[in-house]
């Protein structure tokens, strides 16, 4: 059968490997790279690094899939989601099956952790038959956020909101707590909150050589952020960023 091995490789920085990932992609007989276009071409540019770096073992081979794109024009998000995780579901198997066959162990690079925020858990879900599934946690966005401003996470004894910039737009702060974290947000949505009080840490590229930060209190630092991370998306072609708010 198919073993998959779900590799948390926290920002793309090989420093951010654990020495389970490593033994786990030097186990691999075959690692899948996905491509998402020329925009992003420095995302599977970084992966190909990383295995050039810490694979050892010869007999592993590299196959690399172009990622299908989601379809906008579907009205219902959740929909929209569910087609393309079928999508990409449907490339990855099909990409095994030329490259490997029927068995044998297959990697794939999953940026941050494969737990939090990210869907390939729930796409390697859609294979079949069901591949026996090992998943090596990697260093968080979150965690590389608050390392770069040295800060903790929570207030003491105080509870942490993760959620979305699209949330974060349509329903505010979330209510019942002072922390909250907004990962995939492409919009700036604090931009919609009423800024007094409310004090941001930001990160684009946390953790990797390109890494830039600013905070402040929201009013101040935020068009700053907007302007920046318009800047470094021009520059890169894509920028990943989270940010952390903070009520005073």
């Amino acid at each position: 059968m198919i073993e998959l091995s779900l590799i948390g490789i926290g920002t793309g920085n090989p420093d951010h490997l654990t020495r389970q990932a490593m033994r786990a992609l030097n186990a691999a007989d075959l690692i899948l790279i996905p491509r998402k276009g020329a925009s992003k071409a420095d995302l599977a540019e970084l992966r190909r690094a990383i295995v050039a770096e810490v694979v050892t073992n010869p007999a592993t081979r590299i196959a690399e899939f172009d990622l299908p794109v989601r379809d906008e024009s579907v009205a219902d998000y959740r929909q929209r989601v569910d087609d393309w995780h079928d999508a990409i579901a449907a490339v990855w198997a099909q990409t095994i099956a030329d490259h490997l066959g029927a068995a044998g162990r297959v990697a794939l690079l999953v940026w941050g952790d494969p737990s939090l925020y990210d869907s390939t858990l729930r796409i390697a879900a859609r294979l079949h038959p069901a591949p026996r599934l090992e998943v090596v946690p990697g260093i968080t966005s979150i965690q590389a956020l608050t390392a770069a401003h040295a800060i903790p996470l929570n207030e003491i004894n105080g509870p942490v909101m993760v959620t979305t910039g699209r949330r974060l737009r349509d329903e505010g702060f979330p209510p019942g707590t002072d922390t909250c974290v907004v990962m995939l947000d492409g919009e700036c949505s604090f931009r919609h909150l009423s800024p007094e009080g409310l004090h941001i840490w930001w990160a684009g590229f946390a953790g990797m050589p390109e890494q830039i930060t600013d905070h402040g209190p929201l009013a101040e630092a935020g068009p700053r952020i907007i302007e920046t991370r318009a800047q470094a998306r021009a520059d890169h072609g894509w920028i990943m960023d989270i940010y952390l708010l903070r009520r005073a």
